[in-house]
Parts: C-alpha cells; structure tokens; sequence
C-alpha cells in the first residue's frame, strides 16, 4: 500500500508534470485564463492519462516493440475522441472554450511519456495510480495557473467578480506572455520546496 502511495503522491508535487518536469506546457500557456477551463483540461487530462496507462499496461505483453509508439498514439487518440464526444455533447460551452487544444491532447509529451517510461514495465494497479497522480497533479497545476491568472487579470474567480470596482487588472496576465512569465515563478518555487523535501528525506 505503502508503495502504491508513492506512486501516486510523486505526481502531485516531486514528479509535478508542468512544474517539475515542465511537460505539456502549451495548455498551460492557452487555456487557463479562467479557473473552469483549466479544471476541465486538466480533468481531461488526468482521465486521459490514466485510462491510457491502465490500456497499455494489459496490452504491452502482445505489442511488438517496433511498433509501440503507434500504439499508444492510437490508444491516447481513442481516448480523447471519447473525451471530446463526453464534452461536446454534455457541456458545449466548455468544448467551445478549449478549442483545438482538446484534440492536441492526444499528443501531450506527458501522457505518452508515462506509457512509455512506466505503463509499458508496470502492472496495472502500478500503473493506474502513476496516471492518477501524474493527472492530478496536472489538474492541480492548471487550477492553479488559472486560479491566479483569473483573479488578478480579470478580478473574478469562477466567473464571480470578487476585486473591487476600481481594480485595475493588468492585462499581460489574461495574455499568454503573462502565463508563460507566471509559470517561471510556480516553477522556480515548487523548485525550492522540492529541494527542501530531499534535504530532509536524506
């Protein structure tokens, strides 16, 4: 059990996708303007990496290794068609928001690299909680770029405005430069805490 948390918690902070590994950056930079956009990516996301390492984690003993990476490419794509229809039928408003960066999901450096590097030598409970700790900490990471970038660039969180009428936001926040000029701090923060952590793990 002990072992299955390490899997799992190792996403959320130590291994975080985009503040420590500093993977999938785009949706980063494109999509999380609001806090609702960004949870509904980075759900996306971690339901996508996860159904993908259980898949080839039950399928990589009857893959021929010269073609595993079609292989996940078409198992990553199946996935995230099933991801747009859940979307596009049952919340069009959020399909809309996230645009053509829904369907570039499916080559996200991070969901492939998990199935390479750990779904294709693991089992599937291993590999189930890796994709669940690297999608929540993904998840995590997008709510809170959103979070931030909503509050201060448009003084409202969840669309409810929560500044005061003579704030001032500053528009470079709302602008990907401004996203892009944010995560360089996250990272360089999450940098320090993840080095403190070592420290006192050794």
């Amino acid at each position: 059990m002990r072992e299955l948390w390490s899997i799992f918690s190792k996403g959320i902070l130590l291994e975080n996708p985009i503040f420590v590994l500093a993977l999938s950056l785009c949706p980063a930079l494109a999509v999380t303007s609001s806090v609702m956009t960004s949870l509904t990516m980075g759900l996306t996301v971690l339901f996508v990496i996860t159904a993908n390492n259980v898949s080839i984690s039950i399928v990589k003993n009857f893959v021929n290794p010269k073609v595993r990476l079609p292989v996940y490419i078409v198992s990553i794509a199946t996935i995230v068609t099933v991801s747009q229809l859940v979307l596009q039928a049952y919340f069009p408003l959020l399909y809309k928001a996230l645009g053509i960066y829904l369907a570039l999901v499916v080559v996200f450096a991070i969901i492939l690299a998990r199935a390479e590097v750990f779904a294709s030598k693991n089992n599937v409970v291993r590999s189930f909680c890796d994709g669940l700790g690297m999608g929540a900490g993904f998840a995590i990471a997008m709510v809170i770029i959103g979070g931030i970038r909503e509050i201060f660039g448009s003084g409202t969180f969840l669309g409810i405005n929560i500044m005061p009428a003579s704030y001032d936001a500053p528009l470079i926040l709302i602008l990907p430069a401004g996203a892009f000029i944010l995560i360089g701090y996250l990272i360089g923060g999450v940098k320090i805490i993840v080095q403190r952590i070592e420290k006192a793990k050794a």
